[in-house]
C-alpha cells in the first residue's frame, strides 16, 4: 500500500496522487462515512494538539492543513481558469457533492479581492453543542488556500459566526493580502 505521504528527509511531503483509489480499496464499503467518524478524527487530533502545544498553535495547525487541502482541491478538484461567477458555481457544487457544505456567496469585493461566505450544514461543526466560540479553524484554512489558488492572492480567513457559537451557517470574512 503506497503512503499517503512521501519522505523527503525529516518531512513529510504531502501528494494528492497517493490519496490512492478509494473506489478500488472500498469496493464493499464505497466513499462515503459518516460524518461522526470524521468528526473524532478531527476532534481527538486537536485535542492531542491543543495539549501538547496549546489551543491557539493547535488551531494554527489547523488552519496551515486546512489551507494544503483547499490548495490542492482546488488544483485536483476545480477548474481555476473560468470567470469568477463560473468558479463560484463549480465550488458551490463540489462541496455540496463532496457533503462538505453548502456555500452562499454573500458580498465580494472585486476592487480588493474581500469577500464574505457562509457555509450551512458545515461538516466540521453543524449540530455540534453550542460553545459560544468559533470553532472551523481548518475551514478557514480551506477557504484561504482555495481563494488563493483561485485569485493568486494571498488570504486571510477568519470565521466569525459558526454553529458553536449559535448560528445556523458558518459566515467567514477573507481579506485579500
Amino acid at each position: 500500500m503506497a503512503n499517503v505521504f512521501s519522505n523527503a528527509g525529516s518531512h513529510s511531503i504531502f501528494s494528492w496522487g497517493n490519496l490512492g483509489d478509494i473506489k478500488e480499496g472500498r469496493g464493499d464499503l464505497g466513499e462515503e462515512m459518516p460524518v461522526l467518524v470524521y468528526r473524532l478524527m478531527q476532534y481527538t487530533m486537536l485535542d492531542v494538539l491543543s495539549k501538547e502545544y496549546g489551543n491557539d498553535k493547535a488551531n494554527e495547525f489547523f488552519r496551515s492543513a486546512g489551507h494544503l487541502a483547499g490548495t490542492e482541491f482546488s488544483h485536483n478538484v476545480l477548474d481555476l481558469g473560468v470567470d469568477f461567477p463560473t468558479f463560484v458555481s463549480n465550488l458551490q457544487a463540489a462541496l455540496k457533492t463532496l457533503k462538505i457544505g453548502i456555500l452562499r456567496m454573500e458580498a465580494f469585493d472585486a476592487d480588493t479581492g474581500d469577500i464574505v461566505l457562509t457555509v450551512g450544514e458545515d461538516l466540521d461543526c453543524s449540530g455540534l453543542p453550542i460553545t459560544d466560540e468559533t470553532v472551523c479553524n481548518y475551514d478557514e484554512g480551506f477557504i484561504a488556500g482555495i481563494l488563493e489558488a483561485y485569485t493568486g492572492k494571498v488570504y486571510d480567513v477568519r470565521e466569525v459566526d459558526c454553529w458553536a457559537s449559535g448560528d445556523r451557517v458558518c459566515r467567514f470574512n477573507g481579506k485579500a493580502r
